[in-house]
């Protein structure tokens, strides 16, 4: 039976495909390098494990690059050492042997595999970048693995992706040539075959029509002298070729991760249903290597967007892996020079979403091994405050908090209130390990004092942007995640009465802050308003033939207008991870089911049916999953959980859910 497993130094997988991901925008023929730097594998590792064995065994070291077998017998470190390439076999035995394996590749990601029956690779190796565990007295870490790479003749350097033939939905003669229709957006591989391998072909790509008939596309390729051709995988709905005849065999290859969907919503307003299905579509095609902002214009992980991707994985996959994949390789290597992503939000979001992660999942193992990192980080944050303690834009710094205008002369409001948060989430993280917490004693506490004395507005009811320019702006977002964050109970009343239901403040144009927005409505009561928005801002998308939902959208524009983002006319990303929001939404706060205790050892669910007459949702738990069935005109909700630990809250009424059996209030 096989037991040998890839390994790798902790880490490095999530790096190396990183900077595969980071290095592969093209648009217009141009290859578009990232914008922030991205740390590479360590070029030399060292794989140590010690066997005590009972009889002679051979094994074979496979390996992605040229190293050297080194195997101890006797007393270490004076015993006996023999020496051999890998990828030659090695008898030792019986008694006592150290294993060590040595990798060196300067441009890849040094990786070993052994599937011998008593000296096989996996996770109980220790792994090390540059000093030899067999020296003793060194506390190295444990190898890592992912369970895609089990064979020899597997390789950790490409990812394992899958694949699935689809076929053109509709052809027709258009323009001069041939439009194919693969029906939906989509990502992968065009295969095109010709009858005539001289032919020149020009072969647009588009995720509109409009796009794909562009004279000058985003994406284009001309190719001739060939009678087939796969395309390098893109993301696209329409092909289309000037000057194609009928002759042309035109197919792709879908290119996917098998996640497995376990969540659904459907109630009473039909569109409802519809939404929910096009942003899990959305939300499944930008879950790949990592979480990615969108398929088709920068397929980068980008920290603000990944936040939000980790809360609508878990009521959609609940995947573990991915989001573990997305942390790691967002959290890159010390020594930190820059924010995540340029970005001084983003690096606070990636500390609030290790300790959301622990939450929703008890992995202590992923708290420790990234917890050296996070801790820098968060030093290199505090390196960068102002005199005052608070967030500030330092030269090579991007604030950006979302793509809309608001006072940012000086530390904006917004920004201190997530730095208060991810100190918070600091702590928590140190708590759990008994570790000593980079956030200084009662520093959390000053800096809400602060923030209420520099920015709280009382008589505008709300706070500021910024108190340097003295124009006393308010703005959606500080408050936003002063109602989200639990920031400012005190205030909360004010805020929703002056600020986030006052149409005199500008309204969030982003589904990505919306997002947020809707959040903190819902957090205190208001899914109507999150309900209202599913049909007024993420159904139009729908109605005007969106099979995928956009970066941006404004009801106001008209044809297309829509697909215009960043002065470019295609610009706007029509497949974007952030708009995936209705997914986490309904099935957070419709449903209302929630974990009350880290690794969902505890959950509610407490629905807030809004102006829903009925609905039926699937939540996935940890290890589980949630029923939900709510109908108002026959007084009943009902809801059955394949796991314990669950309590059913409505209407005053609180009943224990038992694992297997259904749950019931009347009223």
């Amino acid at each position: 039976m096989a037991q040998g497993k890839w390994i790798w130094y902790p880490g490095e997988f999530e790096i190396y495909h990183s900077l595969l991901l980071h290095s592969r925008r093209y648009e217009r023929g141009v290859h578009i390098p990232c914008q922030w730097g991205l740390p590479t594998p360590y070029p030399n590792v060292f794989f140590d494990k010690t066997f005590e064995l009972d009889r002679k065994t051979t094994f074979t070291v496979h390996a992605t690059a040229p190293g050297v077998v080194n195997v101890m017998t006797g007393e270490f470190p004076r015993g006996r050492r023999v020496s051999t390439a890998t990828g030659r076999p090695v008898t030792i035995g019986p008694g006592r042997v150290a294993v060590n394996v040595q990798v060196q590749k300067p441009f890849g990601l040094p990786a070993i595999f052994i599937d011998g029956e008593d000296v096989f690779t996996d996770e109980t190796w220790t792994a090390n970048h540059g000093l030899r565990a067999m020296s003793g007295g060194l506390e190295l870490p444990q190898a890592a693995c992912e369970p895609a790479f089990t064979r020899p003749d597997d390789n950790p350097e490409v990812f394992p992706f899958l694949y699935e033939r689809w076929d053109v939905k509709e052809a027709r003669a258009e323009n001069g040539g041939v439009l194919y229709d693969f029906g939906r957006e989509t990502f992968g591989r065009l295969h095109i075959e010709c009858a005539d391998p001289g032919a020149e072909l020009r072969v647009n790509f588009g995720e509109s029509e409009a796009e794909a008939f562009d004279a000058s596309p985003v994406i284009f390729e001309t190719v001739s002298g060939k009678a087939s051709y796969e395309f390098p995988s893109f993301a696209f709905r329409y092909v289309f070729i000037p000057g194609a005849s009928a002759d042309l065999k035109v197919w792709m290859e879908y290119e996917y991760l098998p996640l497995e969907n376990r969540a659904d919503f459907v109630c009473d307003v039909p569109e409802v249903k519809k939404v929910f299905d096009v942003a899990a579509h959305t939300f499944h095609l930008n879950s790949r290597e990592f979480f990615l902002d969108g398929i088709k214009r920068d397929r980068w992980c980008w920290s603000g967007d990944a936040y939000q991707s980790y809360m609508v994985n878990n009521y959609l996959f609940f995947d573990q892996a991915i989001t573990r994949r997305t942390i790691r390789a967002l959290l890159g290597k010390p020594p930190y020079e820059n924010h995540v992503n340029h970005i001084n939000d983003y690096s606070l979001y990636l500390i609030i979403a290790v300790w959301d992660y622990y939450y929703a999942t008890g992995d202590l193992e992923f708290v420790r091994s990234v917890f050296g990192r996070l801790g820098m980080l968060y030093d290199f944050i505090h390196g960068r405050l102002d005199a005052d303690g608070l967030v500030c834009q330092r030269p090579g710094d991007w604030v950006f908090i979302d793509w809309a205008r608001f006072d940012r002369e000086g530390p904006p409001c917004a920004e201190q209130i997530l730095l208060w948060k991810a100190m918070d989430a600091m702590d928590r993280l140190s708590a759990l390990l008994g570790a000593e917490s980079p956030v200084r004693p009662g520093e959390a506490d000053a800096l809400r004092e602060k923030v209420e004395t520099l920015y709280w507005d009382g008589e505008k009811g709300g706070y500021i942007d910024s108190f340097v320019s003295g124009r006393r702006n308010v703005t959606r977002h500080a408050n936003i995640f002063a109602v989200l964050y639990d920031f400012a109970p005190e205030h909360v009343d004010s805020i929703v009465k002056n600020v986030l239901t006052n149409d005199a403040i500008d309204a969030i144009t982003t589904p990505y802050f919306k997002f947020f927005e809707l959040m903190a409505l819902c957090h205190i009561g208001k899914v109507e308003a999150a309900q209202e928005m599913i049909l007024s801002y993420w159904y139009p998308m729908l109605e005007l033939g969106a099979t995928s939902i956009w970066e941006q959208f404004d009801p106001r524009k008209e044809g297309v207008a829509h697909y215009e983002m960043y002065g470019d006319p295609f610009g706007c990303s029509l497949c974007h991870a952030w708009g995936s929001g209705p997914v986490y939404l309904l099935g957070r706060y419709v449903a209302g089911v929630r974990a009350t205790a880290a690794a969902y050892e505890a959950f509610e669910v407490a629905p807030q049916p809004g102006v829903y007459r009925t609905f039926k949702a699937t939540v996935p738990l940890l290890n589980g999953s949630v029923t939900v069935e709510y109908d108002a005109d026959a007084r009943r909700l009902w809801a059955v959980s394949d796991r314990a630990g669950g309590t059913l809250r409505f209407a005053g009424q609180s009943v224990a859910m038992e694992a297997g059996r259904p749950a019931e209030i009347r009223w």
